[in-house]
């Protein structure tokens, strides 16, 4: 069984991998983001800008510099690199040019959201949990258990709830082309398997700092440890926290397997990564260079979910294979966090309204 399993994966990631051309192996206030968006505050999407609209053509090379604080080997990478990055600059005809700063080169997911927004930087493709800064109900996304699956999570990215997230964007100065998936988010600590409630009673849990996830973890005993990314590895090693929560894909490339001993597949969010861009910037370019920059997006929206569903499991056997225990939670298991998160349902109910709420769970039907 397992070896027909391996064989399937096997073959997914090769069509996933064809598909794509191949693969290689914070916080400013909204109305402060918005106001800065609007000026010509940002020398980098000012000077693009006006390459692209400049008639003479002295300057009709857009550069576009791309923020990210995935690892190389992640599938955002790969296919912003196969699929993004590829099709801009060869439909483009070299006229577009996609310049790529993978493992937080450019800073934080905070600090990248900002530069954008204030147009020193062109892209980038933070987490949606960051983007509550913009617009609170961004933490509807953060809700654990929200969806059934990565299916009804995709619907809903690529339907109404994706169209009410971008014009939630847009009046803050940011152009959203679609939203990555990051994975599904599981548990790792130094100290036990989690299986129920129970077990992260005095756990100290590293979370992004994100009211929802302090609550989350709060709500089921745990002491929330608000912390950047970039600092997480140390913090863990260090036992400034005795855990995290990510997907296995994302574990694996940090190297947690060094630091942690305990990986329990809770699944609890599907995580994406919004694909922004500065909104000056992209409204200063014509129509045909939007279309390139569209159509190349979507493209790569597609193929990197294929990517990283395909990566899940390879990465969860990785992760064993290098001596983490791993434990996967029943239907039965989850149904246990979720009653015992039922205080924390109802408050962002009333947080984030029964009109968002039915708009995310329609899609599980």
């Amino acid at each position: 069984m397992k070896k027909t399993i391996a064989m399937g994966m096997a073959v997914l990631t090769a069509l996933t991998l064809g598909a794509c051309g191949g693969r290689n192996s914070g916080n400013a206030p909204a109305e402060t983001a918005a106001k800065a968006a609007g000026e010509s505050t940002g020398a980098a999407a000012s000077e693009s800008t006006a390459a692209a609209t400049d008639p003479s053509g002295a300057g009709s090379v857009v550069t576009i510099k791309l923020g990210h604080v995935e690892a190389e080997d992640r599938s955002t990478h790969q296919a912003l690199l196969e699929c993004f990055k590829k099709d801009v600059e060869e439909k483009s005809k070299g006229q577009i040019q996609v310049d790529i700063h993978p493992n937080g080169a450019l800073g934080g997911d905070t600090e990248l959201t900002e530069s954008v927004a204030m147009g020193t930087l062109e892209a980038a493709l933070p987490s949606t949990s960051v983007l509550v800064t913009y617009s609170d109900d961004f933490g509807i996304m953060d809700i654990p258990w929200l969806f059934n699956d990565s299916q009804a999570a995709f619907d809903a990215m690529d339907g109404d709830m994706g169209v009410y997230f971008n014009q939630k964007l847009d009046e803050v100065g940011i152009k959203c082309l679609g939203y990555s998936y990051n994975g599904l988010r599981s548990m790792t600590n130094s100290a036990h398997p989690i299986a129920g409630p129970e077990d992260l009673k005095g756990l100290k849990m590293r979370v992004m700092e994100n009211q929802v996830y302090i609550d989350f973890f709060n709500t089921l005993g745990a002491s929330a440890t608000p912390m950047s990314f970039n600092e997480l590895y140390t913090g863990l090693q260090q036992h400034t926290v005795d855990g995290q929560e990510n997907p296995p894909s994302l574990i694996y490339a940090s190297k947690f397997q060094e630091v942690q001993k305990y990986l329990s597949l809770t699944e609890h969010t599907h995580n994406f990564l919004a694909f922004i861009f500065n909104k000056k910037f992209y409204d200063g370019l014509t129509a045909d260079q939007q279309k390139i920059l569209s159509d190349a997006a979507q493209h790569f929206v597609t193929e990197q979910r294929k990517m990283e569903l395909a990566d899940t499991q390879t990465f969860v056997d990785k992760l064993k294979s290098e001596g983490v225990e791993v434990n996967v939670l029943t239907e039965e298991q989850k149904d246990a966090f979720k009653k015992a998160l039922e205080p924390m349902y109802t408050k962002y109910r009333e947080v984030f309204g029964k009109d968002l709420f039915e708009m995310a769970e329609k899609y599980n039907k």
